[in-house]
């Protein structure tokens, strides 16, 4: 008898992390998505999470908490700092998350091993991204390999993988890519200040990219925006 393989998918509810879970069904892995409320304001994402991992088929949704916003240092958590509109931020934003893919990996890591999964995916993205420091392929090989030294699974020999399929795309051919797999995008909130509605502000860096990245893919836009884009 064969059993299918399972893999742990972080998925936020935004575009990337849809497309992500999509890729890793595709593979042929029995998905189990977990989201993470770490204090963000922009908690529309969180309920996305559950509209797309129904509608991409996961096995399993859970949600865990972990409350990096007591520590503020974000504008993502801390509402005493306002998002950056106009794309023309220099260096790391101030969006940035300290220690978020860490944590989200980690906790990732855990129910990897309980579930008896060897691979977890992650949607992070070198290329058309807002130069978070943990997005990066050097990231993702040292926490594999320090996944491998931390668990009982990785000593006992049965390795951990993590997979970031969109690491080196574009968001345009990640739109493509998720397109191709049936992937509703409408179903996502990308944007760091949406409204409790999930609309998106069309100014933050994630609006801006995401909004090029249509654009770039020659496909129609389906973000419901608060205010006129154009």
């Amino acid at each position: 008898m064969t059993t299918t393989p399972r893999a742990v998918v972080l998925l936020s509810g935004g575009l990337d992390s849809a497309t992500c879970l999509a890729i890793a069904r595709d593979a042929g892995f029995e998905t189990y998505a977990l989201s993470v409320a770490y204090g963000q304001r922009h908690v529309a994402e969180l309920t996305a999470s559950k509209r797309v991992a129904e509608a991409l088929g996961a096995q399993e949704h859970r949600l865990a908490r972990v409350e990096l916003g007591q520590f503020g240092g974000s504008a993502l958590t801390d509402p005493g700092i306002a998002v950056p509109e106009g794309g023309d931020t220099k260096g790391i934003p101030v969006t940035y998350v300290p220690a978020r893919n860490t944590v989200m990996l980690s906790i990732a890591m855990a129910w990897a091993e309980v579930l008896e999964a060897r691979d977890i995916f992650v949607g992070v993205n070198a290329v058309d991204y807002s130069g978070y420091p943990d997005c990066r392929p050097a990231f993702i090989d040292a926490f594999q390999t320090m996944a491998n030294l931390a668990t009982k699974a990785g000593v006992e020999g049965h390795g951990l993988r993590i997979h970031a399929p969109l690491i080196d795309l574009s968001k345009a051919d990640i739109i493509r890519r998720g397109a191709a797999l049936g992937v509703d995008y409408s179903l996502t909130v990308s944007c760091y200040q949406a409204d409790d509605s999930g609309r998106a502000c069309g100014l933050c860096d994630a609006c801006r990219l995401r909004r090029a990245g249509f654009e770039a893919a020659g496909l129609p836009d389906p973000t419901p925006y608060q205010y006129r884009t154009s």
